[in-house]
């Protein structure tokens, strides 16, 4: 089941690369995909971390990987490379500057 807040294809392509990537000791459980849509799904509908659905990865997990990010300026630096890649298409300078 998708929200309207899940990651299509094309954004998730956009977005994985930009998602930092760690030595692994054993494989996860859930994708970062998935604990990105959590993250979304709890910021646009600004519901309680402890009230995402069940069928997304468990509320601390997703709340783990959102303070991690935030900590080390992940969804700030996907944020500002998108807001480029969008100047770009419409042909604008990346500086926002004329």
């Amino acid at each position: 089941m998708g929200y309207s807040s899940d990651l299509t294809d094309k954004e998730w392509e956009i977005i994985e690369p930009l998602l930092p990537t760690k030595k692994r000791t054993r494989p996860p459980i859930w994708t970062k995909r998935q604990i990105l849509n959590g993250i979304l799904y709890q910021l646009k509908n600004g519901c309680n971390w402890a009230d995402l659905p069940r069928d997304m990865p468990p509320y601390s997990t997703v709340f783990w990987y959102y303070h991690q990010w935030c900590e080390e300026d992940i969804l700030e630096k996907i944020m500002t490379e998108l807001h480029h890649q969008v100047r770009e298409q419409v042909k604008k300078n990346r500086s926002g500057q004329p």
